[in-house]
């Protein structure tokens, strides 16, 4: 069936909003990932470091050297605690990108079942009119049979 629906062009409008929907879902999904390894890497860093202190401290150290560390410790500290922060922002982007997407791809089958539904009923309508033709073929040919006699 070679007929173009109207719905068609529904179809393509609401696939290019499921592909745009994706696309953003994706993108939060990508930065939400790079924050994660950001603050992994935030936090190996601080326990490898605070190993260092704590074995430094133990072999004994000069109390200025120890301010120093627990200084730096004390802003690692206070950077990973921004990093969840950013971390906790991006699961909430992925997490209001996720129903835009559904919401899409709903609309998108929604036009799907619609057109499967045009396109069936005109299959209907093209098998019925291929049977009343071939009925009025056949008549014709038995009149054709029974006039001929």
């Amino acid at each position: 069936m070679a007929k173009h629906f109207p719905i068609k062009t529904l179809i393509g409008l609401a696939q290019d909003d499921v592909d745009a929907a994706a696309q953003r879902l994706g993108r939060a999904q990508r930065e939400r990932n790079d924050v994660a390894a950001q603050l992994d890497a935030l936090v190996q860093y601080r326990n490898e470091y605070h190993a260092r202190f704590t074995e430094s401290a133990q072999l004994g150290m000069p109390a200025g050297n120890m301010r120093n560390f627990q200084a730096f410790i004390d802003t690692l500290d206070a950077a990973i605690e921004q990093q969840r922060n950013l971390l906790a922002q991006a699961d909430a982007r992925v997490e209001a990108a996720k129903p835009d997407w559904r919401r899409q791809k709903q609309k998108l089958g929604s036009y799907e079942v619609l057109q499967q539904r045009g396109e069936a009923a005109e299959a209907k309508i093209a098998a019925r009119r291929d049977q009343r033709d071939s009925d009025e073929y056949a008549a014709r040919i038995l009149r054709m049979r029974t006039e001929g006699v």
